[in-house]
Formats: C-alpha cells, sequence, structure tokens
C-alpha cells in the first residue's frame, strides 16, 4: 500500500513544482503590472487580519507535516539503517507545498486573485483522506473489533500526529479564500467612516477562529490592561442580541400562536432554536469526546502493565496523541457550547424584560405592585435566562448513560454494567423526592423575599416620615419579622440541598461497590485496566448524576418563574379601551357618556361605583371646564375617567378628540434635569420655553440653583418642595402644547400668590385657547371656568355656569361657598378693600417660590453627584473576605469544612488504588477481603462529605443572616440626607439581588474553590508520586495559569462590576415608569421611555455578553496548558521504563488526569466567579458602615416619662448649616415659644423655615446654639426620646399598606375606642364605615385607594391619637377644600388647646388665628409678635402677605357677596 501512496505524491510533486515555475516565469515576462496599490487598505481592515491570520496558520501546518515527515524518516534511518521512501517521496511532496503556500499567501494581498491553486487544495484533500482511513484502520485493529484484511495501510506516528492539521487545512482553508475574497469589496466601493475602536474585539466581525479561540477579546483585555474600563470601551453586542431585535421576535414567536393558548417557553424556544440546535451539536460533540478517555484508559493501563522493556512505544505514543486531541475537542466544545449559552440567555432575558416593561406601562387600572414587578426582572427573567445553560442536559443525560454502558458492557460484560445502571438510576430516583422537597421550599423562599422586598421598598420611600414619628425601629422589626420567615425557609432549602449534595458525591461510591460486587459474585475477571477504566466512568456519570438534582430543581424554578411572568403578561388589559381620537373638524373638544367607573371592580363595588355619570355632556373646544366638591368626592377619580385610566363597568366610551396633556394630583416628576422634565421628549423652543418657565413661576427657582434649569432632581423628586415638583409638572404639561388639559388640584401645593399667579398665566394666559379640565379646592378660581362640575359621592350633582351655580343657596357650591367666606372672615384686614386694591404691587417673584427642606442650592450639589453609583475599584480586598469568612462563630468551623473535604479525598483515592492494585494478577487477595476494604474505604469518604455538606450549610444560614442584619440595621439608622441622596433602587438592590447571592451562592462557590483546590493538589501529588519530573511540569503549568489569571481579572473584575451597576438604572427606569404610567401615556410617550428601557437593557447585555466571554477566553488558555501536560504526562509514563513504575499507580494517575481538565477549569470557574460574586459581600458591606444618627436612647440621659408637660420651647442662637462646605441657612435665632400656645411660622424662600422644624427634630443637627424644650437641651437625649414626644403633619401625606388601623397606630398602643373617638374629629368616620371592615379595611400600597386629601385626613388622625404636647404642622393643609380646612382648623384648636402648635402654612387663615406669628428671613427673625399687632404696622412682612392672600381671593369672596 505504501508504493500506491509513493505513486500518487510523485506526479502531485511535479504538479506543484510546474505550478511554480510557470507562475515565476509569467511574472517575469508581464512584470509586475498586476499587483495592487492597495495593499495598505486591505491590510488595516480586521477582515485583512483574520486572513493574514489564517494565511500564517495555514503555511505553519505545511511546514509542520514537512518537518515530521523528515523527521520520521532521520529517525528511521538512525534506528535501521534504512529510509522509507514513504518518508522521503512524502517531505518532498510537503516540501514543495509549503513553497506554493507561502507564494500564493505573498499573492493573496497583491491581486484580487486570492484564492491558492487548485493543484495544493487537490493535494490537502487527498492527503485528509488517505490518513483518516489509516487512522481509522489503525483504531479497529488495536481496539480488537474485528479482523481486516492485512493489505489495508495503517496510520503511523506521523499520520497521526498530522491528522489534525490535515483536517484544520481541509475545514478552515476555505473560510479564508471567502474572507479574502470579502477583501476586494472595499477596493470597489466608497471607504466608510473608519472606526477601528468599534470592531476591535467585535464579536460580530470575528472569523471562525477567532472565535474558537475567543481571540476577539484580545483588544478589550489590552484596553483593561492599560485604563480601567468604562462602559465606552466595551464594543456592542451582536446584532440578534439586542433587545430590540430580540423582544420584537419573541413578540412575534408568541402572535403566531395567539389561536392556541399562548405558552410562553414554546415562544422562546421559537425564538432561539437555531441557536440551541448549534448549541445542542457542541453539546453532543463534548459529550462524546468526554467518554474517549474513559473508553481507552484501560487499553492504555493495559499497555503499561504488559510492556517489556526496549519494545515499541509506538501504539502507547498513538494512545497518548489520541487522548490528547479528544481532550482538546472536548475542551473547546464545552467553552463554545457555555457561551452559546449564554448568548442565548442574555437574548432572551432581554426579551423578556422589554415584554415586562410593555406590559407594565400599557396595563391601566391597579397592576400588581412594583416590588413584584422588580421581582419578575431581578429574579424571574434572570432565571429563564440562566436555565439555558442547564436544557441540554435533559437529553445529554440518557447519552451519557448509554456511552457508559457500552463502556462497561466493553470491560466488564452484561451483568455488572446492568447492575451499574440500575444502581444509578436507583440514585437518582432517590433523589427525585429531595428535588420536588427543593422546588416546593423554593417557592416558598421567593414568596417570602416578594413580601419582605415589597416591605422594605415601601418604608424605604417613607422613611422621612418614619424617621419624624420615630416609628423606624417598629418597621424593622417588621421587616426582620418577614426576613425570619425567608430565613426559615432558606435554613430547610440548604439542609435539603446538602443531602442532595451528600447523594451525589457519594453516589459513585454506591455505584462502584455494588458494580464491583456483582462482578465479585459472578467471578468476572477484574484487570487493573478494567478497574481503572470503570471508575473513570462511574466518575464522568457523576456529573450528569449530580446536575440532576440541579437541573431537575432548575427545570421546576424555571417553571415557577415562566408561570409567574406569563400570568403577568397574560392579564388582560381589561376595559382597553382607546380614549385618544384624532381631532374632529367639529368644534366638540369631549364627548362625555353616561356610564359607572370603579377602581375595583370586585362584585361589591360593582353595586357602589367610584364615579357614576348620569347624562351625556359635551364639552366644546376651548372651554374651561372646573371640577369642585369636598375631600373624596370623586373629582380626581372623574378626571381619570375621561383619561380612560379607570375600569369602566358600564356605558358608552368618553371620546377626547385631540392631544392631551395630564398634571396629576400627586406629583410625578423623572430622575433627571429640570430641562429634560419639562421638555419631556420634546424639541427645544427657545422663546416658548422661556415663556412656559415665567407662567409657572419657575424662573426664580431655576435662578437660586447652581446648574439653573440642568440642575438634576433627585428620585422622586425628594430635593424639591411639593410646589416646586407641582409646578415642574404644569410646566411639562403646558411645553407639550396639547390641545386639551387635565389639572389634578395644581394650586394646592402653592401658596397663595403664586396660585394667583399660575392661574392668570397658565390658565388665562398661555392656554387661554386651549381646552381645559381643572379639579380644585381653591373656590376663588371657578369664576373664570365656562362650566363648573360640583362632586359629591361620585356623582355630578350640579353643573352649570359658575354665576347660575351660586344663585341655587341650597346647593353643593353654595354650601362651600360658605364655608370659604367664613375662614375669610378670619382675617382682619388692616383697611378697606379699595385702598388695599389701590396699592401698587410691589411683591416680587420671590414669595412665589416655597421652601422645602433646606437651601435649594446645597441640593443641586448635592444629586449631581448622587446619580452615579459609587464602585470599589482593583482587586476586591482581603478584608472583604476575611469579614465573610469569619461572619459566622467567628470562622470556627472552617478548617472543620476543610478536613473533611482533605479526608474524603484520601480515603477515595485509596479506595481507588485499593482495588486497582488488589486485581492484578501477582497480588492474590481474597475477593472477600478485596470488597470489605473498598467498602471501607468508600464509605469513610462518604461520612466526610456527609459532614461537610451539613456543616457548610449551617455555616451559609448564618453569614447570610449577619450580613443581612449588619446592612439593614445600618441602613435603619442612617440620616436622611443619606436617603436624599441614594435612590432606593440601590438599596433595594443590595437587599434582594445581592442577598439572594449572599443566601445561596457565595458559601457554595467559596467552599466549590477550596475543594477544587484540595482535589487539584491531591491529583498533582499523585502524579508527581508516580514520576517526580511531573511534579516540575506543574510548576510550570501553574505559574503560566497564574500568569494568564492575573493578566485576566483586571478586566474581568470590572466587567463583573459593571454588571451589577448596569442593573440598576434598569430597575429604576421601571419603577419610575411605573409610577407615572398614567401621566406617560396621556402624553403618548411610551415609545420614547421604551426606547430609553431597550438602550440601557442593551448597556447590561453589552458588559453581560463580554463577561461571559472572558471567562471562556481564560478557560479555553487554560484548559490546552491543562490538556497538554496530561499528555506530556502519558508521554513520561510511555517512556519510563516498566521496571520503573507500579502499572496501578500509574494507571490511577491517568485515570484522575482525565479529570484535570475539567477540574482546573472548575477551579478557574469558581476563582473568578468567587471573585465577581464577592463584589457582592462588598455592595453589602458598603451599606454595613453608613454613618448614623445620633443613639435613639442616651441611658443616661433619658427624659422623664411625662416630659414634655409644659411644651415650652427655647431657641438660643440656633446656627444651622447641612454641611461645612454650604453656606449657613439658620443664622443665629434666639426666640421662646410658649407653652400652649399657638405658633405660625411664615417667611419667604430660603428663609428657614422648614430647616427650623427639622431642627427641632435633630434631622439636621445645629452648627452652634440650641433648643431646650421644657428645660432639656434637646441635643442630649435620644433621638427616639425626642421625636417620640413630638407630633408632626408632614408636606407629603404618607400611608402605609396595610389596614386602616395599622396606619393609624403603627405601634399598637391604642384602643379601637381612641381610634373611632380620632376618626370622627377629622370628619373620617363616615368614610371608613363604607366599607364593612371597618377598621380593617385595606390601604393599598402608598394609600393609592384613598384620595390625597383623605390621605391628609388621616395624618391629622394618627397625630391626635399620639395626643403630644408640641404639634408641627408642615404645610398640612394643603389638598384640602375649604370646608373641610375649617373643620380640621377647629378641631386642632379644641384638640390642641393645651398644646404647643407650629404651623408652617401657606394659606393666611391657618395662621391668623395663632397667638404668635413669627416671620423668618433669609435664616433670621424678622418678627415675632401676635398677629394683631402685627396688622396694625401696614409695613410689616406679615401686613403685606395678609395683604396679598386678600387680594387673590376677594374677587371670588364679592361674589359670593351678591349673593
Amino acid at each position: 500500500m505504501e508504493v500506491s501512496l509513493e505513486f500518487v505524491s510523485a506526479p502531485f510533486a511535479i504538479a506543484l513544482l510546474t505550478w511554480i515555475t510557470i507562475d515565476v516565469l509569467k511574472r517575469r515576462r508581464y512584470g509586475h503590472d498586476c499587483d495592487c496599490n492597495d495593499d495598505d487598505d486591505v491590510k488595516g481592515t480586521t477582515l485583512g487580519r483574520q486572513v493574514r491570520v489564517l494565511n500564517g496558520v495555514t503555511v505553519v501546518s505545511n511546514i509542520i507535516i514537512f518537518i515530521l515527515h523528515l523527521g520520521f524518516g532521520l529517525y528511521s534511518y538512525w534506528n535501521h539503517g534504512v529510509v522509507p521512501t514513504k518518508s522521503v517521496s512524502s517531505a518532498i511532496t510537503w516540501f514543495l507545498a509549503s513553497l506554493v503556500t507561502i507564494y500564493s499567501k505573498n499573492k493573496a494581498f497583491r491581486g484580487p486573485k486570492t484564492c491558492p491553486p487548485l493543484v495544493l487544495i487537490l493535494w490537502w484533500v487527498f492527503s485528509c483522506i488517505f490518513v483518516s482511513f489509516s487512522v481509522a484502520v489503525y483504531v479497529i485493529r488495536r481496539l480488537g473489533f474485528g479482523e481486516l484484511p492485512y493489505s489495508l495501510p495503517e496510520a503511523d506516528v506521523v499520520d497521526i500526529a498530522s491528522f489534525p492539521l490535515l483536517l484544520f487545512l481541509c475545514c478552515c482553508f476555505p473560510l479564508a479564500v471567502g474572507k479574502s475574497s470579502e477583501l476586494e469589496c472595499p477596493l470597489l466601493l466608497p471607504k466608510e467612516d473608519e472606526s477601528p475602536s468599534r470592531d476591535d474585539g467585535n464579536f460580530s466581525n470575528a472569523s471562525i477562529w477567532s472565535q474558537l479561540t475567543f481571540q476577539w477579546l484580545n483588544p478589550l483585555f489590552e484596553k483593561g490592561r492599560i485604563e480601567k474600563l468604562e462602559l465606552h470601551h466595551i464594543p456592542t453586542v451582536p446584532e440578534s442580541e439586542t433587545a430590540e431585535n430580540a423582544s420584537l421576535s419573541l413578540e412575534e414567536s408568541l402572535r403566531k400562536q395567539k389561536m392556541q393558548v399562548t405558552s410562553l417557553p414554546k415562544a422562546i424556544t421559537g425564538t432561539v432554536w437555531k441557536s440551541l440546535a448549534v448549541n445542542a451539536v457542541f453539546a453532543g460533540l463534548n459529550t462524546i469526546a468526554s467518554y474517549v478517555g474513559p473508553f481507552l484508559i484501560s487499553s492504555f493501563v493495559n499497555f503499561l502493565t504488559q510492556k517489556n522493556d526496549g519494545s515499541s512505544y509506538q501504539y502507547g505514543l498513538v494512545l497518548a496523541f489520541i487522548f490528547f486531541f479528544s481532550k482538546t475537542a472536548e475542551s473547546l466544545t464545552q467553552r463554545l457550547w457555555y457561551f452559546g449559552a449564554q448568548r442565548i440567555g442574555i437574548r432572551v432575558r432581554a426579551a423578556l424584560t422589554v415584554l415586562i416593561y410593555k406590559k407594565s406601562l400599557s396595563t391601566k387600572f391597579v397592576g400588581p405592585s412594583n416590588g413584584k414587578i422588580i421581582n419578575l426582572i431581578n429574579v424571574d427573567a434572570e432565571r429563564i435566562g440562566d436555565f439555558f445553560w442547564y436544557v441540554h442536559g435533559v437529553w445529554l443525560l440518557p447519552i451519557q448513560v448509554f456511552l457508559a454502558l457500552v463502556i462497561l458492557y466493553r470491560n466488564l460484560g452484561a451483568a455488572p454494567s446492568v447492575a451499574a445502571v440500575f444502581s444509578t438510576i436507583l440514585v437518582m430516583v432517590s433523589n427525585t423526592p429531595l428535588a420536588n422537597r427543593q422546588e416546593r421550599l423554593h417557592s416558598k423562599i421567593m414568596e417570602a423575599k416578594d413580601s419582605r422586598i415589597k416591605a422594605t421598598s415601601e418604608t424605604l420611600k417613607s422613611m422621612r416620615v418614619l424617621k419624624l414619628h420615630s416609628w423606624e425601629p417598629t418597621f424593622l422589626n417588621k421587616i426582620l419579622q418577614l426576613r425570619e420567615t425567608e430565613r426559615n425557609w432558606l435554613k430547610k432549602y440548604l439542609y435539603t440541598c446538602s443531602a442532595v449534595a451528600f447523594l451525589f458525591w457519594a453516589s459513585p461510591t454506591l455505584v462502584s461497590v455494588i458494580t464491583f460486587g456483582v462482578c465479585i459474585l459472578l467471578k468476572t475477571p477484574l484487570t487493573s485496566g478494567t478497574v481503572l477504566s470503570a471508575l473513570a466512568t462511574f466518575r464522568i456519570l457523576q456529573e450528569p448524576i449530580y446536575n440532576l438534582p440541579e437541573l431537575i430543581s432548575m427545570i421546576a424554578q424555571t417553571k415557577v418563574s415562566f408561570d409567574r411572568i406569563q400570568e403577568f403578561l397574560g392579564e388582560e388589559d381589561q376595559w382597553k379601551f382607546i380614549t385618544g381620537c384624532a381631532p374632529k373638524e367639529s368644534d366638540v373638544a369631549i364627548e362625555i357618556e353616561a356610564g359607572e367607573y370603579a377602581w375595583d371592580t370586585s362584585s361589591q363595588s360593582l353595586k357602589n361605583p367610584t364615579i357614576k355619570i348620569k347624562e351625556k355632556m359635551k364639552i366644546i373646544k376651548g372651554y374651561k371646564i372646573a371640577i369642585c366638591g369636598s375631600v373624596g368626592s370623586g373629582k380626581s377619580s372623574l378626571l381619570c375617567s375621561i383619561l380612560g385610566e379607570i375600569p369602566r363597568i358600564s356605558g358608552a366610551v368618553i371620546k377626547v378628540y385631540g392631544k392631551k396633556a395630564y398634571v396629576p394630583q400627586r406629583s410625578w416628576v423623572q430622575t433627571g434635569t429640570i430641562r429634560e422634565n419639562i421638555l419631556f421628549g420634546k424639541e427645544m423652543d427657545n422663546a416658548f420655553y422661556e415663556h412656559v418657565l415665567e407662567a409657572c413661576a419657575l424662573n426664580q427657582d431655576i435662578e437660586t440653583w447652581d446648574n439653573k434649569d440642568i440642575s438634576i432632581i433627585g428620585e422622586r423628586g425628594m430635593n424639591l418642595s411639593g410646589g416646586q415638583k407641582q409646578r415642574i409638572q404644569l410646566a411639562r404639561a403646558i411645553y407639550s402644547d396639547s390641545d386639551i388639559y387635565f389639572l389634578d388640584d395644581p394650586f394646592s401645593a402653592v401658596d397663595a400668590h403664586t396660585g394667583t399667579h399660575l392661574f392668570n398665566k397658565c390658565l388665562k394666559g398661555l392656554l387661554s385657547q386651549k381646552t381645559v379640565i381643572y379639579a380644585t379646592h381653591q373656590l376663588e378660581f371657578l369664576d373664570a371656568a365656562d362650566l363648573v362640575l360640583v362632586m359629591k359621592d361620585g356623582l355630578i350633582v350640579q353643573s352649570g355656569n359658575y354665576e347660575e351655580l351660586i344663585t341655587d343657596s341650597d346647593g353643593e357650591l353654595v354650601r362651600q361657598m360658605n364655608a370659604h367666606r367664613k375662614s375669610l372672615d378670619q382675617v382682619n384686614p388692616p383697611q378697606d378693600d379699595d385702598s388695599l386694591t389701590a396699592r401698587p404691587r410691589q411683591i416680587s417673584q420671590i414669595e412665589v417660590i416655597e421652601e422645602k427642606y433646606g437651601d435649594p442650592i446645597c441640593y443641586g450639589k448635592l444629586f449631581n453627584q448622587s446619580q452615579e453609583e459609587e464602585t470599589e475599584t482593583g482587586r476586591v480586598k482581603w478584608s472583604v473576605y476575611s469579614t465573610f469568612v469569619t461572619a459566622a462563630y467567628k470562622g470556627a468551623l472552617v478548617p472543620v469544612i476543610l478536613l473533611c473535604q482533605v479526608f474524603f479525598q484520601g480515603l477515595q483515592i485509596g479506595s481507588n488504588y485499593w482495588i486497582a492494585w488488589a486485581t492484578e494478577e501477582n497480588h492474590k487477595v481474597s475477593r472477600e477481603r478485596l470488597i470489605g476494604i473498598f467498602v471501607m474505604l468508600s464509605g469513610g469518604s462518604s461520612i466526610f462529605i456527609l459532614g461537610r455538606a451539613v456543616f457548610l450549610a449551617t455555616i451559609a444560614i448564618e453569614t447570610a443572616q449577619r450580613l443581612f442584619l449588619g446592612m439593614i440595621t445600618s441602613v435603619f439608622r442612617a440620616p436622611i440626607s443619606f436617603f436624599d441622596s441614594t435612590p432606593s433602587s440601590r438599596i433595594l438592590n443590595r437587599s434582594s439581588t445581592d442577598q439572594s447571592t449572599l443566601d445561596t451562592d457565595i458559601p457554595y462557590r467559596l467552599a466549590g474553590l477550596a475543594f477544587a483546590l484540595i482535589q487539584l493538589f491531591s491529583i498533582i501529588i499523585l502524579m508527581s508520586h508516580v514520576a517526580w519530573q511531573i511534579f516540575l511540569l506543574f510548576v510550570a503549568i501553574l505559574g503560566i495559569s497564574f500568569w494568564y489569571q492575573t493578566y485576566y481579572i483586571t478586566t474581568a473584575r470590572e466587567l463583573a462590576r459593571m454588571v451589577g451597576i448596569r442593573k440598576a438604572p434598569i430597575l429604576h427606569h421601571f419603577s419610575e415608569s411605573i409610577s407615572g404610567a398614567g401621566t406617560i401615556r396621556c402624553f403618548n410617550q411610551e415609545d420614547r421611555f421604551m426606547e430609553k428601557n431597550l438602550n440601557l437593557i442593551d448597556d447590561y447585555s453589552r458588559v453581560a455578553f463580554h463577561n461571559s466571554g472572558t471567562m471562556e477566553w481564560l478557560c479555553a488558555r487554560i484548559n490546552f496548558l491543562f490538556n497538554f501536560v496530561f499528555f506530556l504526562v502519558l508521554i513520561i509514563l510511555v517512556s519510563l521504563p516498566r521496571s520503573a513504575i507500579d502499572p496501578s499507580m500509574a494507571g490511577l494517575a491517568a485515570t484522575y488526569g482525565l479529570n484535570l481538565n475539567v477540574l482546573q477549569a472548575w477551579v478557574i470557574w469558581n476563582l473568578c466567579n468567587v471573585e465577581n460574586k464577592m463584589i457582592s459581600v462588598e455592595r453589602v458591606l458598603q451599606f454595613t458602615n453608613i454613618a448614623s444618627e445620633a443613639p435613639l436612647v442616651i441611658e443616661d440621659h433619658r427624659p422623664k416619662p411625662e416630659w414634655p408637660t409644659e411644651g415650652t420651647i427655647v431657641l438660643e442662637n440656633l446656627q444651622v448649616q447641612y454641611k461645612p462646605t454650604l453656606p449657613v441657612v439658620l443664622r443665629g435665632i434666639t426666640c421662646t415659644f410658649p407653652g400652649e400656645m399657638k405658633i405660625g411660622v411664615v417667611g419667604r424662600t430660603g428663609s428657614g423655615k422648614s430647616t427650623l422644624i427639622q431642627a427641632l427634630f435633630r434631622v439636621v443637627e445645629p452648627s452652634g446654639g440650641r433648643i431646650v424644650i421644657d428645660g432639656v437641651d434637646i441635643s442630649t437625649i435620644g433621638l427616639q426620646d425626642l421625636r417620640s414626644r413630638l407630633g408632626i403633619i408632614p408636606q407629603d401625606p404618607t400611608l402605609f399598606q396595610g389596614t386602616i388601623r395599622s396606619n393609624l397606630d403603627p405601634l399598637q398602643q391604642h384602643t379601637d375606642q381612641e381610634i373611632w373617638e380620632v376618626l370622627n374629629k377629622c370628619r373620617l368616620a363616615n368614610m371608613v364605615r363604607q366599607d364593612q371592615r371597618l377598621l380593617d379595611a385595606p390601604v393599598a400600597e402608598d394609600g393609592e385607594n384613598w384620595s390625597v386629601g383623605q390621605r391628609q385626613l388621616v395624618c391629622l388622625a394618627r397625630v391626635l391619637l399620639k395626643k403630644r404636647r408640641i404639634l408641627v404642622l408642615d404645610e398640612a393643609t394643603a389638598s384640602i377644600d375649604t370646608a373641610t380646612d375649617n373643620v380640621i382648623q377647629e378641631t386642632i384648636r379644641q384638640e390642641t388647646s393645651r398644646c404647643t402648635v407650629i404651623t408652617v402654612a401657606h394659606r393666611i387663615p391657618t395662621v391668623i388665628d395663632n397667638d404668635l406669628v413669627l416671620v423668618l428671613d433669609k435664616g433670621q427673625v424678622a418678627e415675632y409678635d401676635k398677629p394683631g399687632k402685627l396688622l396694625e404696622d401696614n409695613s410689616s412682612s406679615f401686613s403685606k402677605l395678609v395683604a396679598e392672600f386678600l387680594r387673590s381671593s376677594s374677587k371670588s369672596n364679592n361674589n359670593n357677596n351678591h349673593h
């Protein structure tokens, strides 16, 4: 047969030589005309680089094959004195082939003809086919599969060594040709804008070779080594992974299913099936390659046992080559499989997040809570993405069991192999109940986590109120109780996990005991080769069995997540109807049809709808419609029903013609600049923008901020006052230039003068030609309306024009007008009305602005810093590791766990060595003794595994709890300024995602790393014991691995940190969009918000994509190193003389060596993962060390239980500044508030009204001076002692989810009778009685099912229930109609007759009847006296404020007097 090969190679050699000669002659004859000058153009491109790399590899492959043939010829000549003709002919042909390749490579970049010569390609293909055939013949003969005709060619060492290179030449070079042919394009097309930085390291442009070896990441590593990686350094994700593409294809897939019952899993599979199929190919190849080792190990051990000194090493070398190639194939396919799974996960995650966002933006009416939706993205979408790691395990498991059965059958025969499979199935089956229990417990953990996150989220939103009332300890306990429930489930879950872990580490032991037991019973002959092959098979089977419970629980968890998301996406948008119609030619703007509307669509409320419209109404374009009514009469609900935000129970659709704009009562502003909030997606029109700012009285505010209108608004507008938020909303609506405006009580949060200014400049000015529907409590704004609708109990009881309605003396409107006049009568005007109105208006616009917590300037600075989250840089510090490891029991159990692992490993190697050694022919060991000692050693190793698993679960539970307690208590003790500058999503992210990682992930990752290292070192020791030279090899390889690791970690660490940071903006955007969904829908801005969401998701995806790629990059390289070492180890074992080694020990070393690459990948994976996951610990610990407020209780300085008895407050030279770098806000205030007096505090913006209140509650500590209450300096006592003795009604009425009782009395200190008394006083009793559950009636999240006015009344009831000696009202009655306001003032007067009441208010009637009025100006006392006295002096600041209020109200009052 060799002759035939020489015959064939001779003509090929001649053909190649001829080709070179002709081409050289041709070039000489025609000169260099055909050369192109665009050489540089090509070389510069990414494509050019890829082709150069492929060409280079091709040349090297040809040269290596030539050298192999030449070397083998010389070796034969040296040993036998004969040169085989095959070697000579092949060496000559390959030498010529190398020349042709080099020649054509150089030509490739000079001319358009880039393809290698046909003769060369034919030679490669022929050689590949011939060598494949001879290798197959060799394998069949050696493994004894049957007799073949002897004349067939058999491979030698050179053939086997050159086989993979030939495969490469045949498979990969066509790609180079394809790529290089693309290079012609740039020569024909004009050059596009070159931006190499985007293409460098871009996956989409990478060649096959680059994708195989992850070389496309090299530029990113280079960048990461030089500087700290930022988001803009990271290339974009491939087109298929972008959020837009992924979500569109998933939606398309869901649409196709519409005919039948929609199934989310089916839809997702339909979207990613191609990628899944490619991934399945890699997974299949990986599985087959992984079984080559156990299949051949018996042949290798037999070779070692039987070889005689001086016999041929060729067979051993060939086996070593096959081991090496199968291991390399296994490693590469595994890398590609895992990376492919990550890519699919990223795509699915992005698609689901987009779908959930779309759904939550389009869900009208009350949808799922914010916390639940956040969990859907944070946990469920993540888990479904992760599932694609596990999905192929389902079908691979039977294949793995089948392959194992084949190997066992070949080695041990039928009965033992059946016994092995049965015992494997037994182990799997015994795991099923555990896996079911795991699934059940996991859903319980998720439910408990949901409720804890929900409670945490609500508490964080209301932290200011909780601290002012000193309720935060109670709410902290509530969260700790919820965590305790979660922890109990967690404990059960982790102990179940340890049972599963025990079962599966013990499984190879159990299976091997049963199998060898059967062999001994049936007297099956055992050799060390067959025993080691069987052990290797059991070990490889352990992987799928070990993964089975994880797979089952993953399937179960994923099913739960699928169900949760499908339920959310499937919730029908009931009553979805289109309220926006195109503008009609007619003059009708809105057609209101008769109908009924209810927020709660349960059967009970259908009898009692929220809104009932009895007759049809048409609203003409340009009309101004006012809606008035007492608190809870349904004003906001009527607006919502027109907007289509309330479910319609009956009646026809309300038609709205034209573009809509909406200003909700509860302000909604976005995090971002003031300008972004006002423009709200529209183009900038400077002139109109200035008009809008002026009309909404925002100019003055903007001037006071450092960055003018590009100052940053904090989360939920927390650094703005109520009035500023309201005016920014109004400006947003006016700037939108819509046709119809819906304004829900837009003047409530501002003072009288500002209200008048807004009314005149906005409603009568910029909106004079528009249709406006506005709800209001201020009756002075009614007469400008063309139509007034008066609401009561959800019905429109009166409608008509203002003049008509006030003639009806029995009407609801007149009743309210009388109350309004009564409040005005309390103000004694200093002069008669005529002179008042004649006085020129000299009131500057400064009065317009209200003041909220502190100087607005300080917030401008604060918030520019707070938007980007702080992150650590560089390595995760060792202190983080030591804190984590020693958190539980001071780390006492850690050495115990490590010892358990060492003993387990030692006993396992011992048992395997024993059975391999004892089965050798020359050791006469009785069967009973053989199996007895084996069972003893194996059983011992299993006991240590059980101990390890239980101790680990114990540590995990305790550590997670310690760190959680540290973080949550630190957050609750933080000052209010911390919550002002930290978005709640940042805290929530730590207590949900990071805490989950702490609970179930990190302890196992750290332990996994330690266990893998122990295993790795034990294998190195075992191999070095066989031949000491191996140890030196390992030292070298570990050194190189360590270098790779350090090179990798700088980039990987920053990527991992970015993954954490890029998640928070998605969640923040989500929760912001959900709370403003009504506004976003009304302004038709869904697309813009959707686009922002897509960009945020893409930012996250690209970081996650490259993060997973970097890990595979490292594994691919280090895997190759370890495979190479394994190859060298086998060669050493083959070349050592028989006398120098113990075949059983050598075989055992080779068997364990098969595991090297898996083990080393596990070490690296855990090593990288541990550092990445430890970032979660680092983030949690960041929040464990927040600077806390003063102590809650100071035991040595506790005030008397009855303190304060009189309520006298003395301010002595009080000075306050928010930060040492910021200006002083209160500049030495000295005054006394006598006990049992009513004091009103008024003043312009920045005068320090709210700062004074904050100093009283020690929200901000004085920088100088002191406050003394009843002889006690408040800075000497604990915060709880101080705040619990004071009462406050804050600006924003805050309600919590729960019942009416829990809202009024969270500390459960009062009886029902006391609660009912207070409800009666606050005019709430009737409303509460409407629900048959009375005090146990539910209150929704944020009190959404109560109107703002009703919430304000609840806050008043809260304070009256506490019966405090000192009461602070901070703008407490801003959202209440005048009649209710009068009632409240009356109630406060009666109930607080023996209290000191400090009122900060905009409505003059609120402070006019106070005993004293304090007027502040620029942080100093301007005036402080009885109101009557101050009014006598016309030039006093107080007189000017009263005059302004009267001027704005007099018109309304005069109208009322006419009737």
